[in-house]
């Protein structure tokens, strides 16, 4: 085994690998919500629709794209993995130790609050991404041709209550995730300091309010529509 792997695979490798996943995807959601607040654009969802098909067309797009699905499989199965092995190290449990003392409940629940974003990802993937792929969608034709009108399956998920409420809730915990998971991505990484670990904690803290807020606008705006 070379000294990389032996990295790699040690505790410490882990986390690194977890921190640099972790800012690609909290680099992703920029971009991700910039796209999608277009749906607030009140064009009847061409703007919209334009960009999605930009996004399952472009070349250099779709090459981000596989780059994307590692980083999220790599995250989660590092994620995982540190998971277990924290477990192990203490079977027993804390007796005597006050949990709520020694850590913040987000940093003792990022496995489930990661798990929770996992399982609705899949449901989001499912219901979206793979319908734009595979599924037979209706089309609209702008100026620049036909494109698929993903845009109104969007309309039509987002008038379901169950599915906005689900939506919202897997927000809610991204924001926690977050909360916890932006500040401390810096600190594994080594770039912890009095003077400037304070403000990243603060960019931290409104990053894991605001997008996950704006994310969670979008069902809420469709579903109001519905009534």
């Amino acid at each position: 085994m070379s000294w990389f792997t032996k990295a790699l695979s040690s505790t410490i490798g882990r986390k690194v690998i977890m921190s640099l996943t972790g800012l690609f995807l909290i680099t992703f959601l920029i971009v991700h919500l910039s796209g999608n607040m277009l749906l607030f654009k009140s064009d009847g969802g061409e703007a919209f629709n334009l960009y999605a098909d930009f996004m399952t067309t472009s070349p250099l797009i779709q090459i981000a794209s596989y780059i994307l699905y590692t980083g999220i499989i790599l995250h989660v199965v590092y994620s995982l993995v540190l998971s277990v092995k924290n477990k192990n190290a203490r079977p027993v449990g804390y007796k005597l130790a006050n949990p709520n003392q020694n850590s913040s409940w987000r940093s003792r629940n990022m496995g489930i609050l990661g798990t929770i974003v996992l399982i609705f990802l899949i449901i989001h993937l499912r219901s979206f991404w793979y319908e734009m792929h595979f599924g037979e969608l209706p089309t609209k034709t702008y100026a620049g041709g036909e494109v698929k009108d993903l845009y109104t399956i969007v309309q039509a998920a987002f008038s379901e209550w169950w599915y906005s409420l689900l939506y919202v809730l897997a927000m809610l915990g991204l924001a926690f995730h977050l909360s916890h998971g932006f500040w401390s991505a810096f600190q594994t990484l080594g770039l912890s300091h009095k003077k400037y670990t304070p403000f990243i904690k603060t960019v931290g803290l409104i990053f894991a309010i605001v997008v996950p807020l704006l994310f969670a606008s979008m069902p809420v705006y469709f579903y109001l529509q519905s009534l």
